[in-house]
């Protein structure tokens, strides 16, 4: 098995995507760490994986402190000796329009997702520098953090600044041999579930079904172990010479994202002055601009959502 002999925390593992991470990682190898806020949830997983044949022990924690991040490495030290690989994956939502969205509801999401990274990560490093590992830093992103989405101001400030510090600390780990990348998951979750657009192909996958090719090709829109597998992936010695990368994958689908990158440039000598901007910009520039937001191919008939009968 790639993975034999390797120790993984997954933050946010006693459910949904992170206890696909975590499955799939044990069924390559790995001794996995299952982390929740809920004891039970946390438990429940860790029997799960020991059912399967696997090895895990349970950390019960909020993340986002610098005392959860210590108390997860210290939990992976404890019960297994060591630690390789961290995937980053607690997150919650609150999502509300800029106007409706209150300082709790933007702290609330920035301290789980962008500090509970930052936190993990920085406790992570630092034991496999001092211990001379090559380990594996995988952080979770988001589609709404690449391109923005209604209502999650507080959620794409995360998602976005989780690639941003990924993007440094490719840099940073270069010389101790680790690993930091970010994988942009498109699948079915209880978030999802509660969109009428992706109905059908959530009623699919509860019923034991392929989805339709539609989401899974099409939008690569798919379940969870679609996503598992770059987990594991990126996590073993094949994905060495992989870092700083942001990774798409749903359904069939797989995606490596750009870097941001200049989309249009122009010289003007002297700088540009005010009354310059008004007269050439829209010439220079107008069709250069870039779209926010992600489009949806429209629904073929047979797919779209049964309607909401009337009371």
């Amino acid at each position: 098995m790639s993975l034999s002999g390797k120790v993984a925390i997954i933050t946010g593992s006693g459910q949904g995507l992170g206890l696909a991470y975590a499955r799939e990682l044990a069924r390559q190898g790995a001794a996995v760490v299952i982390n929740d806020v809920n004891a039970e949830t946390a438990e429940q997983a860790v029997a799960l994986i020991k059912a399967e044949g696997g090895r895990a022990a349970a950390v019960v924690a909020p993340v986002g402190s610098t005392e959860a991040a210590k108390a997860l490495v210290n939990g992976a030290l404890e019960a297994f000796g060591r630690l390789d690989i961290l995937v980053t994956n607690a997150g919650i939502l609150r999502d509300k329009s800029l106007l409706k969205m209150t300082d709790e509801d933007f702290d609330l999401v920035i301290n789980v997702h962008l500090r509970g990274t930052f936190t993990c990560v920085r406790e992570a490093f630092g034991y496999f520098k001092e211990n001379g590992i090559a380990g594996r830093i995988i952080t979770i992103g988001s589609p709404t953090g690449q391109r923005g989405n209604f209502g999650q101001t507080n959620y794409a400030a995360a998602k976005a600044g989780i690639v941003g510090m990924v993007r440094t600390w490719a840099l940073e780990m270069k010389k101790a041999g680790v690993t930091a990348n970010t994988v942009v998951p498109v699948a079915a979750t209880a978030m999802t579930k509660t969109v009428p657009y992706f109905q059908k192909a959530v009623e699919a996958d509860e019923r034991g079904e392929v989805m339709p090719s539609f989401f899974r090709h099409d939008l690569g829109f798919g379940t969870a172990n679609d996503v598992a597998g770059l987990i594991a992936f990126l996590a073993s010695d094949a994905a060495a010479g992989i870092t700083g990368q942001v990774i798409g994958a749903g359904g069939d689908r797989l995606q490596v994202w750009t870097h941001p990158e200049a989309a249009a440039t122009e010289y003007r000598e002297g700088g540009w002055n005010y009354q310059d901007l008004v007269e050439n910009f829209d010439a220079l520039f107008g069709d250069k601009l870039q779209g926010v937001g992600e489009e949806f191919l429209p629904l073929p008939d047979e797919l779209k959502p049964e309607p909401v009968p009337a009371h």
